[in-house]
């Protein structure tokens, strides 16, 4: 069967629509498409959500909006049924040590745990999916779907890694950041801690082959300036996929999430943008609407914007995060800082043929590729 390009294959009348990946985007997609009353069915190659993430604690950004990110997921009619903390001050700290604080009358970042129990982000979008009654088939390939009209089934190349562990803790909630390529190359440091739950992991840009070495730095550094409490820890290491698609559209299959390579480039946060395209394909498909269209109107400025904020941040280095740093505490208000570095001016307009070049030229800038070979 062939397909035009620009609209998205779907069975009609009472045919299940087909989703394949079970992850925020896919599942967004789901309840989107079951909420408007259509039967959907969603292809999962492994056997529960989430299951990649073990019970890893990530952050779900507040800052690339005006509006709060749970407005945002609640306008769009997903559940915010999940645990969370809001997180209005937390502490970074450049490669000298030198402590910066980062504070917003609002959170700047929710902290959540991705993973298949209970409170965790992934399980409550599937429970409300299956509330819906969209079916699930664990287990169940892309090879093995047939023709699907949502392609969700997470990254496809590691532009990003983030490694390190997760563990049982007695430190209070809250979030800290380390700025430095010693410990994240290109990247950062982080720890979180949610509920006696906590993760700590360096995210790097570059030379994932040493990871082993930049975590037991992360760890021991976290040690020293914030007395880490890390019991039971269990080694945990993901990829992130990062890319500003020309189209996110493979012969009528609208692309969704990080297979797209939706994702900020600068700090890799994705599941804002996950669940917003799986919405968007989803109501392109109800609607008759251009895909691409949608997710430009809605993603591309911020998207743009981060890629040039992530070639800005590899080309200044440690002293470049540290004027960061210092700026962001200048102005008083950190999540109106962020929103203020992910604008889109007639600067990062000039700048995008430049940061392209540095970003995404390593690979073709389009998921095309190996789309179905999952």
């Amino acid at each position: 069967m062939s397909h035009d390009d620009r609209s998205i294959a779907h069975a009609s009348g009472d045919d299940a629509v087909a989703i394949a990946g079970a992850g925020p985007a896919g599942l967004a997609a789901a309840i989107t498409l079951a909420r408007a009353g259509r039967r959907v069915v969603v292809h999962e190659a492994r056997r529960e959500v989430g299951s990649r993430f073990g019970a890893d604690l990530q952050g779900l950004e507040n800052w690339s909006g005006h509006q709060d990110v749970l407005d945002e997921l609640r306008g769009a009619g997903l559940s915010d049924g999940f645990a969370r903390h809001g997180c209005s001050d937390g502490v970074a700290f450049d490669a000298w040590d030198r402590a910066y604080a980062l504070r917003s009358p609002s959170p700047m970042v929710y902290v959540v745990e991705r993973g298949p129990r209970p409170g965790s982000l992934d399980h409550a979008l599937l429970q409300q999916a299956l509330d819906l009654g969209v079916e699930l088939r664990f287990g169940s390939r892309v090879r093995e779907a047939g023709d699907v009209s949502i392609l969700a089934t997470g990254p496809t190349h590691a532009d990003a890694l983030a490694a390190g562990y997760q563990f049982e803790t007695r430190m209070a909630n809250g979030f800290w950041l380390v700025l430095d390529d010693a410990l994240a190359p290109g990247g950062y440091a982080y720890l979180l801690v949610m509920n006696g739950h906590g993760t700590v992991k360096s995210c790097m840009f570059a030379d994932f082959a040493r990871q082993h070495l930049y975590v037991e730095r992360t760890v021991a550094r976290f040690r020293r300036l914030v007395g880490l409490d890390m019991q039971a820890p269990r080694f945990h290491a993901g990829a992130g996929n990062i890319l500003m698609p020309q189209t996110a559209m493979h012969g009528g299959c609208a692309v969704v999430g990080e297979r797209a390579g939706f994702q900020d480039a600068l700090a890799g946060f994705g599941m804002r943008y996950a669940m917003r395209s799986g919405v968007l394909a989803a109501r392109a498909l109800l609607d008759g609407h251009d895909y691409d269209s949608l997710w430009r109107q809605n993603m591309a400025q911020a998207l743009c914007a981060s890629l040039v904020n992530r070639a800005l941040y590899a080309r200044f280095g440690n002293r470049g995060y540290r004027w960061l740093l210092q700026a962001q505490a200048a102005s008083g208000n950190s999540r109106a800082f962020l929103r203020w570095l992910y604008g889109h001016g007639a600067l990062s307009r000039s700048l995008m043929p430049w940061a392209r070049r540095r970003v995404g030229g390593r690979r073709a800038a389009s998921p095309d590729e190996a789309l179905l070979s999952r």
